[in-house]
């Protein structure tokens, strides 16, 4: 990988993790007080939305951690490792439970006439997007698993080779 892409890449991780932080402490308040003034029927809203949101930024947060740990690996060259699969499958785990949280918004969002049908239907269609994304990981993590299998077999004709040499 080129010099230039994984100190870009950890500038670009840095930036979004403190992005979600002023996120978590300055929208997440603004966003309780303007719940704050919902109409009865729509109160019972603002501790899930609220939950959701705060629990939605910190699956972001996991995510970019552990790509920040698999960038390293990647530098220091040992991405193609057994040790990778532990942050590719928390971040597999991440995507999902935010493709969860998505559709609990548009459970949570869904009954009554709080929120209009259409903007339900927009979340629905926003959790298939992140559920489209866990798939990727998904293939991805078989990929890898793959790229480790060749490596470990590359290695071990490299050693037989040097054996007969």
């Amino acid at each position: 990988m080129s010099t230039i892409v994984v100190p870009a890449l950890r500038a670009v991780l840095a930036v979004a993790f403190a992005g979600s932080l002023a996120v978590l402490g300055v929208m997440v308040p603004l966003l309780a007080a303007d719940l704050d003034d919902l109409s009865p029927e729509a109160e019972h809203l603002r501790v899930p939305v609220l939950g959701i949101v705060v629990l939605g930024i910190l699956t972001v947060q996991v995510v970019l951690v552990c790509v920040w740990r698999l960038l390293s690996m990647v530098r220091a060259g040992t991405v193609f490792s057994h040790a990778s699969f532990r942050y590719v499958d928390i971040v597999l785990g991440a995507v999902t439970a935010a493709a969860l949280l998505v559709f609990a918004l548009g459970v949570v969002l869904a009954p009554g006439e709080a929120v209009a049908p259409g903007v339900v239907l927009l979340v629905g269609g926003a959790g298939l997007l992140v559920v489209l994304a866990a798939l990727v990981v998904l293939v991805l993590r078989m990929l890898l698993a793959q790229a480790v299998a060749r490596d470990a077999q590359a290695k071990d004709l490299e050693a037989e080779l040097e054996q007969v040499v």
